[in-house]
């Protein structure tokens, strides 16, 4: 592509970069300061101004990006190994599973899938504020199941944030155990699954173009994020991000539901 075409690929539409902006710096925050779980905001809110599955190539080209400056801010030995052993072979199945039905699935059942992922998960971030479960020792069945979940949705919906969680948050870990083992898991989900969004993406080169305009967002992001990692609370940042979630995935399923009402 050359300068000339890539000056021509510019959104020409404000709203694209402010949009984009708020989306990038979010997903880049909740991965500095809590190792992921903000992804999910990327398709819904992107989809406000781009296609939804441009909007999943662009957030799975941005959250690959993100990796590398998350990936330095914990240290190795924060990772809960114990935990990784079981989690990781379902977590590759998962995420093998999850390409499969982005490619071969109509577009529209795939946005559809995309908005019901983001609106259960975001109902049952809010239906289950205030419960304190017990920790619980490694459970292999539990990890696998978890990590199997986690890549199916990280593929399709960049999702998988919430059914790791139901599964890491209840290991009594502390802050730190918790965002390493996120980061690391995903990291390696996201490089698994970026070649898969690259070879979605040649048919609509545009996407590159879009992820290069947002990707200078994303180390300031990740650096505040890391900042506030022992200055904010978990929940607080994440209730209001999910209010924006909801919003942005109930619009994204009324619009699924008109296209497949349409044909």
């Amino acid at each position: 592509m050359t300068l000339a075409s890539l000056t021509a690929a510019l959104p020409a539409d404000w709203s694209f970069y402010a949009v984009g902006a708020v989306a990038t710096f979010l997903m880049a925050l909740g991965k500095g300061a809590f190792g992921g779980g903000l992804a999910i905001l990327g398709i819904p809110l992107l989809a406000l101004v781009m296609d939804p599955i441009q909007a999943a190539i662009v957030t799975a080209l941005l959250v690959a990006f993100m990796d590398f400056f998350a990936l330095g801010s914990f240290p190795r030995t924060a990772w809960s190994k114990p935990d990784l052993t079981w989690i990781m072979p379902g977590f590759l199945a998962g995420l093998f599973l999850g390409f499969l039905t982005f490619e071969w699935v109509d577009r529209r059942w795939v946005a559809l899938v995309i908005a019901l992922i983001t609106l259960a998960f975001t109902i049952h971030h809010f239906a289950r504020r205030g419960a304190a479960p017990a920790a619980i020792p490694v459970m292999p069945g539990f990890a696998a199941l978890a990590g199997a979940g986690a890549g199916f949705t990280t593929y399709v919906a960049h999702a998988g944030g919430p059914p790791m969680a139901l599964y890491l948050l209840r290991r009594g870990l502390t802050k730190t155990e918790f965002a390493a083992t996120t980061v690391i898991i995903f990291t390696i989900g996201n490089l698994v699954k970026l070649p898969g969004y690259v070879y979605s993406g040649l048919d609509e080169p545009t996407v590159f173009v879009k992820a290069l305009v947002l990707a200078p967002i994303v180390p300031f992001g990740v650096l505040i994020g890391r900042w506030l990692h022992d200055r904010l609370p978990r929940e607080r940042l994440f209730t209001l991000c999910y209010v924006l979630v909801g919003l942005a995935g109930t619009k994204l399923l009324v619009d699924a539901l008109r296209a497949l009402w349409m044909t």
